[in-house]
Order: C-alpha cells, then sequence, then structure tokens
C-alpha cells in the first residue's frame, strides 16, 4: 500500500535527457528509503547525513534488513579520528552468511545466480543450491587449511566457482585478494607475496574470444616465484585432464568440453570437484559469529606511481556500502537482475556479488569477451537472462558503437530497467548512442564513480533527480563529498578536487601490513581533515557534477591547467573518431603540449586521409578550449593501453610516446597496445 506524503523529488530541468515518472518518485527504493525518515527531501537528508554520518548510517542498514548474527549497540566509533573510523560497535555480522542463509530459507527455489560461458554453456543455481555449494565449499577449503584469518589468492575467471568461493571464504573468515584473471606470471606472483598467501583457488583455464587461456599454467609460472603459497586447488573450467601423477577426467565443475591438459603438482594442487566429493553433510558448519571489522578482501589497486596497494576491506564495509549503492542508487530490488560486465580482479566484481545477493537480487556472470563470436554477445545475454540493471564502462560502450544499432535493435532489451557506468568520463556522443540507443531514450544512465578504496560511489544519479548527459546528479546518498580548492574551501562553478569530509563504512581500513603512514600520506594528509580521491571535478549552477579526469593526469598548458578529458571530448566529437587519449609532452616555451592519440574508424585508419582528419581533430580541440590548447600533435594509433575494466591507461600511453620507462603494465590488457604507440612516437629510438 502507498504512502501518500508531499516530498520534494525532484527538480525540473530544461536541459535533461532523462526524468523520473511519478511511479518512480513514489516507489524507487531511495523514495521509500526518505519516507521512512522522515526527511522532506534529498537536501534535508543530505544534510543531515553529513552532519550525523552514524545517523545515516544506522538509518541505511535498517532498510537494507541486514541480516545482523546480533545487532550493534553503537554504529560509528571516531575514538582514532576519521582516517581511522570504526563501525557497527557490539555487533556481529558475516556478510556471506547474510546474502545467502535467509534468501534460501524464504525463497529456496529462487534463482540466484546464472553464468554464461564464451562457448554458449549456461549454468545456474537457485538460493537453496547456492547454500548448499557455499557450505559444502566452505567444508571443503576448511579440510584444506583455510580457517579465520587465512590469506587466499583467488586467481579466476568469471564462473559459478568462483561467486561460491568468494562467499565460502567469507563464511569462514578468511581474506581473499582477487586476482585480474589477464594479468601475467610475475603480477601474479608480486600480488601473492605482498598478500603473504598460503592458498591460491585457480582454474584449469577459460576461453577468451575463442582461444583458450591456460590459467593453471600461468599460475604455476607465479608460484614459482611465490613459495608460501602451500596449497592451490584448481577448478575444472576446460574439463582437460593433468599431466605427470594427478588424476584427470570430467567432474562436476567440467563445462564445455573443451579439454585442455593441465600441469598438476600432485603434493600441492586439488581438484575443486575432487576435493568437494570428499565433504560430507556433517562437515558443513554454520558461519560463526563475526566482528563487523574483521577483514574478509584485500584488493591490490595500481596508481600512477609506487607499488600496488592492497586496500583492507571488513565485513561491516564494503558489502554494506556495496548493497546501500546498488539499493538507494541503482534502485536494485528483490527480484531484479544485476549483470555487471567485469573480472573479479576489479572491485566491481566483488561488489556485484555482494551487493546482488545482499539486495536478493539475481546476479548474472560472463567469462568471455563482449562482442564474440559476434558484436551483439552483450545484448544477447541480456535478453537471454532478463537482465534489469546492466553496467558497462564508456570504453566498452564507444568500442560497440562502431559495430552500429542492429547488434543492439536485435535483441529484446524490454527487461532493462536501468543502465549502469562506471570506469571514467564519458563523451557526449557515446552517451547519448548508450541512451537512445541501448536504452530507447527510456532508461536513466546511473553514472558512477568512487573507487577501490571507497567500497562504491562517491557520486553517481540518484533516480529521484533528472540527468543530464554525461553529468552524475549528485553524492551517492550518505557520503560527504565536495568539489574544493587547495586551501580545503568548497568550489562551484569552478574545477577543484573532488573530497569527501565524513567518514563511510566502506572506506578502506588502510593498506595490508599496517602502513599507515602511506595510507595517511596517500588519502588524508594532501588537506587537512578531507579525503582526497585525486579527480577534477565540477559542480555546474544547477548542481550537476562533472569529473574531468584525475588530478595526477592534468596537463598544464602554457600555465593554464587543462584536463585530458576535456580535450579528448572534442577529439571524439569527430565522427571519424573511435576513442582518444590526451597526453602531455615536454614542450620548450609553454612547458607541456598536448598530444592526441586517436583511433580512427575502420574504414578510414591508415588511409590517405588521416593526416586531414588530425587537422580537423586539431581544429575541434581549439574550438572547445582555445587556441592555446591546440595539439602539439594528433597520432592515428591501432589502439590505446586500457584495463580489462575499461580504463585508459594515459601515463601508459605517455611513457610508450615518450619512449620512457611505462612502470608497472601488470593491469593492461592489451600490452601491444604500447608498441603500437612508441612505433608512431617520434621521439629518440
Amino acid at each position: 500500500m502507498r504512502t501518500e506524503q508531499t516530498i520534494s523529488f525532484a527538480r525540473p530541468d530544461a536541459d535533461a535527457a532523462w526524468r523520473p515518472d511519478s511511479d518512480l518518485l513514489q516507489d524507487a527504493r531511495a523514495a521509500q528509503f526518505l519516507r521512512r525518515t522522515g526527511m522532506p527531501d534529498l537536501d534535508a537528508l543530505q544534510a543531515r547525513a553529513v552532519a550525523d554520518p552514524a545517523w545515516f548510517w544506522g538509518a541505511a542498514a535498517d532498510d537494507l534488513e541486514l541480516a545482523w548474527q546480533r545487532r550493534p549497540t553503537a554504529v560509528l566509533d571516531l575514538s582514532r579520528g576519521v582516517p581511522f573510523a570504526r563501525w557497527w560497535t557490539g555487533g556481529a555480522f558475516n556478510y556471506a552468511a547474510a546474502a545467502v542463509d535467509p534468501p534460501a530459507a524464504s525463497q529456496p527455489s529462487e534463482e540466484a545466480v546464472a553464468w554464461e560461458g564464451e562457448d554458449g554453456a549456461v549454468r545456474r543455481l537457485t538460493r537453496a543450491e547456492l547454500k548448499e555449494s557455499v557450505d559444502r565449499a566452505a567444508a571443503m577449503l576448511s579440510a584444506e587449511g583455510v580457517g579465520p584469518g587465512s590469506r587466499v589468492g583467488l586467481y579466476l575467471p568469471m564462473l559459478v566457482e568462483t561467486v561460491v568461493a568468494v562467499l565460502a571464504l567469507g563464511k569462514l573468515q578468511a581474506v581473499f585478494t582477487p586476482i585480474f584473471s589477464g594479468y601475467a606470471a610475475p603480477a601474479v606472483a608480486a600480488r601473492l607475496r605482498a598478500f603473504e598467501a598460503t592458498h591460491l583457488i585457480t582454474a584449469d583455464g577459460f576461453l577468451r574470444r575463442g582461444g583458450v587461456i591456460p590459467l593453471k599454467r600461468t599460475a604455476d609460472e607465479a608460484l614459482a616465484e611465490t613459495p608460501g603459497v602451500r596449497r592451490v586447488i584448481v577448478v575444472r573450467r576446460l574439463g582437460g585432464g593433468s599431466i605427470g601423477l594427478g588424476v584427470g577426467g570430467f567432474g562436476p565443475a567440467a563445462v564445455g568440453g573443451h579439454g585442455a591438459e593441465v600441469p598438476f603438482d600432485p603434493g600441492r594442487d586439488r581438484w575443486w570437484d575432487e576435493a568437494l566429493a570428499s565433504v560430507g553433510a556433517a562437515d558443513v558448519r554454520p558461519a560463526g559469529e563475526t566482528d563487523p571489522e574483521t577483514p574478509f578482501m584485500v584488493i591490490y589497486t595500481s596508481g600512477t606511481t609506487g607499488a600496488p596497494k592492497g586496500t583492507v576491506h571488513v565485513h561491516g564495509g564494503f558489502p554494506i556500502k556495496g548493497a546501500q549503492d546498488l539499493a538507494h542508487t541503482f534502485d536494485l530490488r528483490a527480484g531484479d537482475c544485476l549483470f555487471w560486465f567485469t573480472d573479479l580482479g576489479w572491485m566491481m566484481g566483488p561488489w556485484a556479488i555482494a551487493g546482488s545477493l545482499l539486495n536478493g537480487a539475481r546476479l548474472v556472470i560472463y567469462e568471455g569477451a563482449p562482442d564474440y563470436p559476434g558484436p551483439d554477445r552483450l545484448w544477447s545475454i541480456v535478453a537471454r537472462h532478463r537482465v534489469t540493471h546492466l553496467g558497462v564502462s564508456p570504453t566498452l560502450v564507444r568500442a560497440l558503437i562502431v559495430h552500429g544499432e542492429e547488434p543492439v535493435r536485435a535483441h529484446d532489451r524490454s527487461s532493462l530497467r536501468v543502465l549502469g557506468s562506471t570506469g571514467e568520463p564519458w563523451n557526449p556522443d557515446p552517451w547519448q548512442w548508450y541512451f537512445r540507443v541501448v536504452g530507447d531514450g527510456r532508461l536513466p544512465i546511473v553514472n558512477y564513480s568512487g573507487g577501490t578504496e571507497i567500497s562504491g560511489g562517491i557520486v553517481g544519479c540518484t533516480l529521484l533527480r533528472p540527468i543530464r548527459p554525461t553529468s552524475f546528479n549528485g553524492p551517492c546518498l550518505g557520503m560527504g563529498v565536495d568539489v574544493v580548492d587547495p586551501s580545503g574551501a568548497s568550489l562551484r562553478g569552478e574545477v577543484g578536487e573532488l573530497a569527501i569530509r565524513t567518514p563511510w563504512p566502506g572506506m578502506t581500513r588502510g593498506f595490508w601490513g599496517g602502513d599507515e603512514e602511506r595510507y595517511l600520506e596517500t588519502y588524508w594528509r594532501r588537506m587537512d581533515g578531507l579525503w582526497i580521491h585525486g579527480d577534477w571535478a565540477l559542480v555546474d549552477d544547477d548542481g550537476f557534477w562533472y569529473l574531468l579526469g584525475r588530478s595526477d593526469d592534468t596537463l598544464k598548458i602554457a600555465g593554464k591547467r587543462v584536463g585530458p578529458a576535456e580535450v579528448e571530448a572534442a577529439a571524439v566529437s569527430h565522427p571519424l573518431v573511435v576513442e582518444a587519449a590526451a597526453i602531455g609532452i615536454p614542450d620548450a616555451l609553454k612547458g607541456e603540449s598536448i598530444v592526441v592519440l586517436a583511433i580512427l574508424r575502420p574504414e578510414v585508419a591508415g588511409g590517405p586521409g588521416v593526416a586531414g582528419i588530425a587537422a580537423e581533430i586539431s581544429d575541434l580541440v581549439v574550438r572547445d578550449l582555445g587556441k592555446t590548447c591546440r595539439p602539439a600533435a594528433v597520432v592515428a594509433v591501432p589502439d590505446l593501453p586500457r584495463t580489462r575494466s575499461g580504463k585508459i591507461m594515459r601515463r601508459v600511453a605517455r611513457a610508450a610516446y615518450l619512449r620512457t620507462e611505462p612502470g608497472d603494465l601488470s593491469a593492461l590488457e592489451n600490452p601491444a597496445a604500447v608498441e603500437a604507440i612508441a612505433a608512431v612516437s617520434p621521439g629518440p629510438r
């Protein structure tokens, strides 16, 4: 039954591409939450959240109906100051048990997880089957020496067993580090060593663009450099036998019949399915009471400088923040279906697992490439699994645009209710394509930006207000966000640093290994009392927010700061440009000059008209940013260095163009792009 209440949800906006209708203003989870708090509007709710974070997050946890093992006696402890905030004092909360057990009891036959392989194989688990799988896996892992505080590496593609392993480790109060499935052996080894892992869960391999990725072989190369790992558990994705003295054959986890021989050390390695077969019902134990501040995950994040940082996340932090963002920002409801195109190694993988299941939604995961075997693969997954919430990166959208509208329109997308995006700033034309073609002009695009250290979003798009193209329509609910000048004062209508003024449960508890000084220096000491995230941001006169790129990517041309995203937006407005990256190179007169690296559409790339197109791109930058910002060069390249999640690594592109040391390349999906850029550079060889 609806409760009618006069609340000001949406402000009119003539420039909005999307506006909430009356049903959404009444029924959205954020609207219901607002009514439950008794706040008259979103501004009042945010103001109270900033003034009293404990009140807000206590109310948010109640709204999520979290399954506490023991309710907390206090929400927030600031006895060591905001950088070391602690949450849910006196409570007990195991996020994996909360995500799995209550839904299995109340909705045992409802689908919980669906997996699709690149070869078309599909597996589904109901709520009851998920609980049984997680509990058996927890018992198996316990028999293999995993317990509270154990350190386990997960070097896995997106498989059903990946979800099960994540949740089983949570129930055991073990700590895992997710490792990107595209990493080479040195990057895997570096993370396992830094984490001091004793166990590794990997797979024999997986499929990518029709080929087999021999993951176990890469894992073995990494393990040669990580003697601390004493047990390896191997998921049988390809269905192959083992080389040496291990046992071959097809186990219940094998899918697709891509038989491949796998290196196997019988003294160290175990097949996942065979280890499971040794577990009986008597071995299954319920999750023990868990202090909400118990670590469950360490994600290594690569900055532009320095060694990767192991950000520590706890049961009462990352999962609650992810679930709250999905509920109040994305309007994910029980029975909805979330499909975020990601890898477990990026934060959106664990975020999607915890957040969807804590909200009672279905989770869809996919193993392969978004455009294989055809450019319609992503849209066919949406249709086949009746996805309601789809999440992609702007880079992925730009890559799919070149295939035209037909692959999208060939599939039923009527199940979609919300489009999500994260990873980088939008350019106008790809945003409009995502909105107009994928969403038929009817769906909101929830632009969402935060980070691994945040456990989710800093800014987003509430569905209770209009959305302008490429914008965020405000901070994520409960986040005390601001744009500030170098002194920490608020800015409006000017570009400044994105900052957070208040604590939130999802903030990292520091870096693995207890390096408090590095943690404080990284986030808290640039401006006293503020978390500085490293993004340039702007809040316009109408209250819409825009991110303009990383502040450490900033170009300084003749004394003027220019965000690379502004240059790139001008470049990709050219109809023949697919993607662009703006980098700075030394300039004796200006201090720094702009070089635009542009991926051109296939029909013109390498043709005789490239020089003319480059001149037109240069003119577009001048049109939008002025003569001072005319690029010193516009260079056509076949690809740009990017992570698997779609982020363009400008520092790597710059190093390749200048032929300097590029630093850590372990996060790259396409290292050949570095050589391609160096090949077209005029610099010294």
